[in-house]
């Protein structure tokens, strides 16, 4: 059975672990080193139910991925209908439609949440997240070369956007 919840403190360690697990590939973030989950408290708690939340799949009772609202240009009340979106699904489970699941119902909750607006900012050479995002009516509204220098490669973000109804 599959659900999609908002994540507990209990939940943090393995949400890192997913995130972590995205680190070596070099086409998800780029953070180049593990993080812990000491230093993601601050972050989860920044997240709220009905404002920010972060969300996470669960698929018997497993940790299967997440997804979390960032506020874009945090502070700035302009920007405060706009969020940005992370997306990570644990290796075991890539490919088999948790994220499409997760943006879907992000895209649907938003409304609710007070947003007009979802960003992702994606790496140009990370054509399952770009796909999936496209799907999902999301367009290329920036692109910004070479922003990012992973293992000596400079990398470029797409960032791509959708105006909700």
């Amino acid at each position: 059975m599959e659900k999609i919840r908002d994540a507990t403190e209990s939940d943090l360690a393995t949400i890192v672990n997913i995130y972590n697990a995205s680190i070596p590939s070099r086409i998800a973030t780029g953070d180049l080193n593990p993080i812990t989950v000491e230093s993601r408290l601050k972050w989860f708690y920044e997240h709220s139910p009905h404002h920010r939340p972060l969300w996470v799949m669960e698929i018997d009772d497993t940790i299967a991925g997440w997804l979390g609202f960032q506020s874009f240009y945090y502070g700035r009340a302009a920007y405060d209908k706009t969020a940005e979106i992370s997306l990570y699904i644990c290796p075991n489970y890539q490919r088999q439609g948790i994220g499409k699941k997760l943006l879907k119902q992000a895209i649907e909750k938003a409304p609710n949440l007070d947003l007009n607006t979802l960003l992702g900012f994606i790496f140009a050479h990370n054509q399952p997240s770009l796909n999936l995002f496209i799907k999902h009516q999301f367009q290329q509204w920036g692109y910004l070369p070479k922003v990012a220098q992973l293992d000596g490669m400079e990398r470029d973000i797409i960032i791509v956007g959708r105006t909700l109804n």
